[in-house]
C-alpha cells in the first residue's frame, strides 16, 4: 500500500510483470488534485519511463496505463478495469508469461 502514486517506483511496477502480470494499471488522484502536491505526475513521469522500457525490451508499453480518477468515481474506475482487461486479453500473455507457460497464445509480433 503506498499513500500516493507519487511514491511507486518504476522497479515495482516492473517486478508486477516479472511476478506474472500481463498488464498493470496505475491509479492516481486527478491532475492537480493530489494531496501530496505532485505526486501524481511523478508517478505519470515514471509510468512512461516503464512503458519506454517495456517497448525496448519489446514486451509492449501497451500493456501498462495510468489513469487520474477521484475517490467518487467508482463507475469510471469500472470502466477503465474493463476495458483495460479487454485489451490485455487481446494482447494475451506477456512474453514472461509465454517462457513460462509455453501452451499459451503467442503474443502477434511487429512488423
Amino acid at each position: 500500500m503506498l499513500p500516493c502514486t507519487g511514491r511507486i517506483e518504476e522497479a515495482v511496477i516492473l517486478q508486477a510483470f516479472e511476478g506474472g502480470a500481463d498488464g498493470v494499471m496505475v491509479i492516481g488522484c486527478l491532475e492537480g488534485d493530489c494531496h501530496y502536491i505532485n505526486g501524481n505526475l511523478r508517478a505519470k513521469a515514471r509510468v512512461e519511463r516503464v512503458i519506454k522500457i517495456l517497448d525496448d525490451i519489446n514486451m509492449g508499453g501497451e500493456r501498462l496505463r495510468m489513469y487520474n480518477l477521484s475517490a467518487g468515481e467508482g463507475a469510471k474506475f469500472a470502466a477503465y478495469a474493463n476495458e483495460f482487461a479487454d485489451h490485455i486479453d487481446e494482447l494475451g500473455p506477456s512474453r514472461i508469461n509465454q517462457i513460462r507457460n509455453p501452451q499459451t497464445k503467442p503474443v502477434p509480433q511487429e512488423a
